[in-house]
């Protein structure tokens, strides 16, 4: 009945298949892409053991207020959204951290030769990339007033891939910013509405996303290999 208990223990739970992801990673030598792939299909099976495969509706209005409500005649989901993005660039461009962490997707090997605690660095990194999806998951439930263990999960890997890529963010690491990766997902989401009120068949839908993200990564490749003949 207490939708601060509630939102405590989603970011929590979060934070802890972040844990997870970080530990595979790090620990078991598993490639970071292998690994995420293999955790979201057992986190999505918790969901649906948990809930016994059926949606779970939610009763509490003030947890409506995150997904629905208004501040100054903003949605709170954009608020929430601009917050994370100016905490998000001011950690990565201001601190001695951000820098770290750019400097260990770059090259980890130079990295740790500087002192740097690869390991160490990359399990936060994931705890905060699992605390982002659940604060994700939370606007998601808050806006439908339910719990549902199949909502948001099915091919959101690939557009949030395929975001990245159009804002600049290198597959290879240590290149890429916040800003960049927003306008990443403004791109897929005029894209996906294009797409419907155009009324492009879902088939066809799925096709030219992943032709988009196949010409994104032919171009960044280009780029690289300019880059390096330079």
């Amino acid at each position: 009945g207490s939708a601060a208990l509630g939102i405590a223990a989603a970011l929590a739970g979060a934070a802890l298949a972040g844990l997870a992801n970080g530990l595979i990673i790090t620990f078991g030598r598993v490639n970071a892409v292998i690994a995420t792939l293999g955790t979201m299909a057992a986190f999505r099976g918790c969901a649906f053991l948990t809930s016994g495969g059926s949606s779970v509706s939610i009763v509490n209005e003030q947890f409506r207020f995150l997904g629905n409500g208004t501040i100054l005649f903003f949605p709170v989901p954009i608020l929430v959204l601009l917050a994370v993005l100016v905490l998000f660039a001011i950690f990565l461009n201001t601190t001695v951290i951000g820098r770290n962490i750019y400097a260990i997707g770059g090259n980890p090997t130079v990295a740790r030769l500087a002192g740097i605690p690869i390991r160490r660095y990359q399990i936060g990194i994931y705890i905060l990339s699992g605390l982002a999806a659940g604060v994700a998951g939370l606007l998601l439930a808050s806006r439908t007033m339910s719990g549902q263990p199949a909502s948001g999960s099915q091919g959101l890997e690939l557009e949030a891939i395929t975001a990245a890529i159009l804002g600049g963010c290198a597959l290879q690491g240590g290149k890429g910013t916040i800003v960049g990766a927003l306008l990443g997902v403004l791109i897929i989401g005029v894209l996906n509405n294009g797409l419907i009120l155009t009324s492009v068949p879902t088939f066809y839908q799925l096709i030219a996303k992943g032709a988009l993200l196949i010409v994104a990564v032919m171009i960044q490749e280009r780029q690289l290999r300019r880059a390096g003949e330079a």
